[in-house]
């Protein structure tokens, strides 16, 4: 635990109404009590005071300020709050103030990071935070808002504790043997390991829906040259990203833009045109269009409704493909597709657009939406399930009550390095540097 006092800038940096500086830490009492000249307001009771700089005895604002008492604060030390006027005079005023004090400013995630230290929050809770705070559409917001509630955290919590009794189980098997006693896990274990280790695959087959749901699904936009894939990759965007323009092969390498789709967080590629490169360059950017194919949680293949559909952009029809007839504002007659249906669209003109968003949009929420089971939402969470999975698998196959018992011991270990209970004083550093400052 760390014993000196932080502060930092909580709300959005910049001018605006109301500005927060929040303060935590043993020194943020005498900190309050020293800009006021007064006593501490009783906690959670927002008061007016005048806020002067101890230094000089100059007024630089009038504001609400506010106290929570350890520990029933965020981070679980006293905390203060000034909820100060949004210019950035007040705020290097107040700065110079607090530090004055002997107050330093806060690194960013050090508030998570405290709340983390004094119990107030798991791991997986302080990464909802993150996410919560970067979220960009309203299934992030919402998955954010699910995992800060803890419901991944207490499923992980379960397991821990479920092993954490069949150790004990095992453990009493070894110190008090009896005769007869068959090797390997026993019989009131066994079930219980098995059972897990079943769950684990379920949870872990999800496709990565977390993962993609906070750092955004990839579609991939795949057709023959001049098809019409920037020109449909603008509409979509509703601006010019791709230069469009009747030279084929113009698009030389993936060009991404971040869409939300129905609430949903989208990056959008364009990719080169499909055919017989040219040139070392298209051929280069045809690999990249190829291996953004074979990546892409999604594909618009798009054909050019004035020829015949061609080969290259047929043989990546599969069931992740929505399949895209363009051209519609040059003729009516637009070519077949064999054995799938095709959305007929003009990206030049628009039509048949809405028709396209929404096709899409389905597309994304049939794979995408939310189910009753909490999504692992990071690398560092399937990792570790992977890793217990394997544990679990081994203890099933070992010879000797000990063999076994040693890998549930790594099991427990592996689900308690996700939320933050065992073996993490190495991952601290990573997972709160990408915080704000001020959270």
């Amino acid at each position: 635990m760390r014993d000196d006092t932080i502060f930092a800038l909580a709300s959005a940096p910049g001018r605006a109404g109301v500005q927060v500086i929040r303060i935590s830490g043993p020194g943020s009492g005498p900190a309050l009590s020293g800009l006021t000249g007064r006593s501490l307001p009783p906690p959670r009771l927002a008061q007016l005071a005048g806020l002067r700089d101890p230094a000089t005895g100059e007024l630089f604002d009038k504001a609400l300020v506010l106290f929570f008492a350890a520990p029933a604060s965020f981070t679980g030390e006293d905390v203060v709050e000034l909820h100060l006027h949004g210019g950035r005079a007040v705020l290097s005023a107040a700065t110079q103030a607090l530090s004055g004090l002997g107050l330093r400013v806060a690194e960013p995630g050090e508030f998570s990071r405290r709340a983390f230290e004094h119990g107030k929050l798991d791991l997986t809770e302080a990464e909802a935070i993150a996410d919560l705070v970067d979220a960009e559409t309203a299934a992030q917001r919402r998955q954010a808002l699910r995992q800060m509630e803890g419901v991944l955290g207490q499923l992980y919590d379960g397991w821990r504790h479920r092993l954490t009794r069949a150790l004990a189980h095992l453990e009493a098997d070894i110190d008090f043997p009896e005769e007869d006693l068959p090797g390997g896990l026993s019989d009131t274990v066994r079930p219980l390991v098995e059972g897990l280790a079943a769950e684990l695959t379920v949870h872990l087959a999800d496709q990565g829906r977390g993962e993609r749901l906070r750092d955004g699904i990839s579609i991939a936009i795949l057709g023959a040259p001049n098809a019409g894939k920037s020109s449909l990759l603008n509409a979509i965007a509703r601006r010019d990203v791709a230069i469009v323009s009747n030279q084929a092969g113009t698009t030389r390498d993936v060009i991404e833009v971040q869409l939300d789709l129905g609430g949903y967080p989208v990056v959008l590629a364009d990719t080169a045109g499909l055919r017989d490169a040219a040139d070392q360059i298209e051929s280069e950017g045809i690999r990249r269009a190829l291996d953004r194919a074979a990546r892409a949680d999604l594909k618009l293949l798009v054909f050019d409704g004035s020829r015949a559909p061609d080969a290259a952009t047929l043989a990546l029809i599969d069931d992740d493909a929505l399949l895209v007839m363009n051209k519609l504002d040059m003729t009516d007659d637009l070519p077949a597709l064999p054995g799938r249906a095709a959305l007929r669209v003009s990206a030049r003109t628009g039509d048949g657009l809405p028709a396209l968003l929404s096709a899409l949009e389905a597309a994304v929420a049939a794979r995408y939406a939310p189910s009753s089971a909490p999504a692992l939402t990071r690398a560092r969470h399937r990792s570790a399930l992977e890793e217990c999975r394997e544990d679990l698998c081994r203890a099933l196959q070992a010879p000797l009550p000990e063999l076994a018992a040693e890998d549930v011991r790594l099991a427990v270990r592996a689900l308690g390095r996700i939320t933050g209970r065992v073996d993490v004083e190495d991952l601290l550093d990573v997972i709160f540097r990408d915080f704000c400052i001020g959270k």
